[in-house]
Order: structure tokens, then C-alpha cells, then sequence
């Protein structure tokens, strides 16, 4: 769906309107579509697209996957936890998550920015590196 300026500056001005202190507010994101679709101004559709897409972007940013082979003490997630905190602020929301394959250490990803330092991704790395040479 291709989206006019006018359509993406409806969709920003709508998610502004739903952020408090910096975060989305849930309830005023259920308000806002809601509004938005009983009144249906023109071009209300790609607005809403855009507007989705901004929060689709928003709740990634502020969710965090940590990935290692096994499960993580406690006392080792709350770690985690706190650098993540330092890191990327308050209210993130963070899931644990055990996979094997990984054969030791760990992923994290927070939105975008991915921190690796399993065996896995060391391993392809050296065989990157001989295969270049």
C-alpha cells in the first residue's frame, strides 16, 4: 500500500498522541484507532497502515529475546536483566528462551540490534574465515 505525506503524518501524529513519558500507552492506542475508525476521514486507511507500522517498530524497540543453550539461573537472568535496563531504559520487556543449538553462550536481541556471542556464531565466523583465505 503506498502512502501519501499527508497519510504519514496523520499515522505520526496519531502515535504521538499515544506515547506518555516517552512509552506507548496501550489504552490510548485501542482510543485512538478507535476514533479514528468511527470517524473515517479521508485516507484513514493508510494512516492507520503507517500508524501500525510505528507501533509495530515501538514494541520491538522495548522487547528484548535472550537465547542460550540452557536455562539460566535466576540470579544470572536478573543480571541480564538490569544491564538490559542500563542499556535500554526502564519497562523493557524482556523473555528468556532455551535453545540447544546454540552449543554455549548468548543472543540477545532488543528490536533491531542483535548481540551474539554463542559457540555457534564464533564457529561460522572461523569458518567464514577460512574459506576466505
Amino acid at each position: 500500500m503506498k502512502i501519501n505525506k499527508q497519510a504519514r503524518r496523520d499515522g505520526k501524529t496519531l502515535f504521538r498522541s499515544c506515547l506518555v513519558s516517552g512509552r506507548l500507552d496501550e489504552g490510548r492506542v485501542r482510543t485512538a484507532v478507535d476514533s479514528v475508525l468511527d470517524k473515517k476521514p479521508r485516507g484513514y486507511l493508510a494512516a492507520l497502515h503507517h500508524f501500525l507500522r510505528l507501533v509495530k517498530l515501538e514494541v520491538q524497540r522495548r522487547t528484548a529475546t535472550v537465547e542460550s543453550s540452557m536455562t539460566l539461573e535466576p540470579d544470572l537472568q536478573g543480571q541480564i536483566q538490569d544491564r538490559l535496563a542500563s542499556v535500554y531504559g526502564e519497562g523493557l520487556s524482556i523473555r528468556f528462551a532455551e535453545n540447544p543449538t546454540l552449543i554455549g553462550g548468548l543472543r540477545v536481541q532488543v528490536g533491531s540490534d542483535v548481540y551474539d556471542s554463542t559457540v555457534r556464531s564464533r564457529l561460522n565466523g572461523l569458518v567464514d574465515a577460512f574459506a576466505a583465505s
